[in-house]
């Protein structure tokens, strides 16, 4: 498993711009997700916490979606992220809702619940108010499960509780698609 690093990321600035309406550039991207799975044949289910479900909101709103979207999971309360998707309270014990170790559970969780073919899950402090010194504000961790393993993230976003959730929406489809691209659905 990629235990991933530290990432400063902002949206706004240089090569992952997104520019124009906020909510077009989104749903383009939810777009693009959706032809990949639809042409591959797979399906796609989310468990989400810091975004309240905002990803399977953006997924859902590309027309056709109910062929590759599987099912959301909101899991924002530990006891959601436990009854839901299976994360053990061991694992939210010793690590905090706000871990790499939590969205592992809450991705393969989410797989398994689902029945999909890929699985993302994203945990995170969207602030205002939440933050520590060793997980700040803007802290999000990332999940994205297949049958073959799970791959995570940690990302470290600026700016307002908007715009952290709006970036944790747009890397996670970002790196689903890029998932997506470079690999070839199993026969």
């Amino acid at each position: 498993m990629n235990r991933g690093k530290w990432v400063k990321y902002r949206y706004r600035d240089g090569v992952n711009e997104i520019t124009g309406d906020e909510m077009e550039q989104l749903v383009k991207l939810a777009t693009q997700v959706g032809e990949k799975l639809k042409e591959n044949g797979q399906t796609v289910t989310t468990a989400e916490s810091c975004t309240g479900g905002g990803i399977a909101y953006i997924l859902t709103e590309v027309a056709g979606s109910s062929a590759w979207f599987e099912r959301g999971f909101v899991t924002y309360s530990n006891e959601a992220k436990h009854d839901l998707v299976g994360v053990s309270t061991a694992t939210l014990e010793a690590y905090g809702a706000v871990s790499q170790q939590v969205v592992a559970e809450m991705a393969t969780g989410a797989l398994e619940a689902a029945k999909a073919d890929f699985a993302l899950a994203v945990s995170g402090i969207a602030g205002p108010t939440g933050g520590t010194e060793e997980k700040p504000v803007g802290l999000v961790c990332f999940g994205w499960a297949t049958r073959n393993g799970v791959v995570t993230e940690k990302c470290l976003f600026d700016g307002d509780r908007h715009d952290i959730r709006r970036n944790t929406i747009a890397h996670s489809l970002c790196r689903l698609l890029s998932y997506l691209e470079s690999e070839k659905p199993e026969q």
